[in-house]
């Protein structure tokens, strides 16, 4: 018997009574329910039919930010306050609430060094005397070093930029914490791939490629190993989709210096390039990526396409 998920779908949340909604949605922005409450005045009342206009994660996220957008300046600033320190210790840590204890103990910022540490206070000190509130940053997908060139860097700005920012992070928050909180059984998005051979002009025809998922760690693994078509793409359509087409972190495979060897051009003994690996992140599980490669046995390159 198939175990129901504990975390509602988009379809499920927008149905429930007004206060579980809410319950469930409050912590999304930092200690600040009114966005919950906000939204669902603006979408769940009675007299409105705009809910049923939401039907992914991404819509829902959007929803919520226009709450925030269109609030007060002194609300804003509110919410911003009520962000904490990314500087906080270990031993600190209990007093953050559970979604930003987990999001800094997983940037590492519960493992600085005591000259990082130093660093870290002197920027944050000199950050909230200049803007009057915490610097904010989404560090789930961070780095300590991360956070602290961000913050070398945007403690130069001026203060209705970095307002901006600092909204825009707490925004970025929101969305980490929203897919963490629903269900997205049926994402629409999946992963295409396309190789282009550069030193010949031609697609990249019969080229191995390997696609791994690097995170979550519970997912983390080989997803599957392809040959190119004569096109240069992956015979059978999306290399993910579906239930399979989950947010994470990824890395494709090219085994190039063998795909050129076979097309007879010319390569060093110790090939220049050999395998090209190309590390990505999906961020989004209803939309398209597309991860193209363009590569010669000594250059190669890549974007997110379409």
């Amino acid at each position: 018997m198939a175990v129901e998920s504990e975390k509602p779908s988009i379809s499920r949340l927008l149905s429930l009574p007004r206060q579980k909604f809410i319950d469930l949605m409050g912590p999304i922005y930092e200690k600040s329910p009114w966005v919950a409450e906000s939204f669902c005045e603006d979408h769940l009342g009675v007299d409105s039919n705009e809910g049923n206009t939401i039907e992914t994660v991404g819509q829902l996220a959007s929803a919520m930010a226009a709450v925030v957008d269109a609030a007060p300046r002194e609300k804003k600033l509110e919410l911003l306050l009520s962000h904490p320190d990314l500087c906080e210790k270990v031993e600190k840590l209990a007093s953050l609430t559970e979604e930003s204890r987990e999001e800094q103990s997983r940037a590492g910022l519960n493992a600085l060094t005591a000259e990082e540490r130093e660093k870290f206070l002197l920027l944050n000190r000199e950050y909230r005397e200049k803007f009057g509130f915490p610097f904010i940053l989404a560090v789930r997908n961070a780095t300590k070093y991360t956070v602290l060139s961000a913050v070398e860097g945007r403690v130069g700005n001026d203060a209705e930029t970095e307002f901006a920012s600092a909204i825009s992070q707490v925004h970025k928050i929101a969305w980490m914490r929203l897919l963490t909180a629903i269900d997205v059984a049926e994402p629409k998005g999946f992963l295409t791939c396309h190789v282009l051979d550069t030193a010949n002009g031609c697609p990249a025809a019969s080229m191995m490629v390997r696609l791994q998922r690097l995170s979550p760690p519970e997912s983390a693994g080989l997803v599957g190993e392809f040959v190119t078509n004569d096109d240069g793409r992956l015979p059978g359509g999306p290399a993910l989709k579906g239930s399979d087409f989950k947010v994470g972190t990824y890395e494709w495979t090219f085994f190039v210096a063998d795909y050129f060897s076979r097309k007879g051009n010319k390569i060093s003994g110790t090939p220049f390039l050999d395998e090209v690996p190309i590390r990505f992140g999906i961020d989004d599980p209803d939309e398209h990526y597309h991860v193209p490669l363009l590569v010669s046995p000594w250059s190669f390159s890549t974007y997110r396409g379409s």
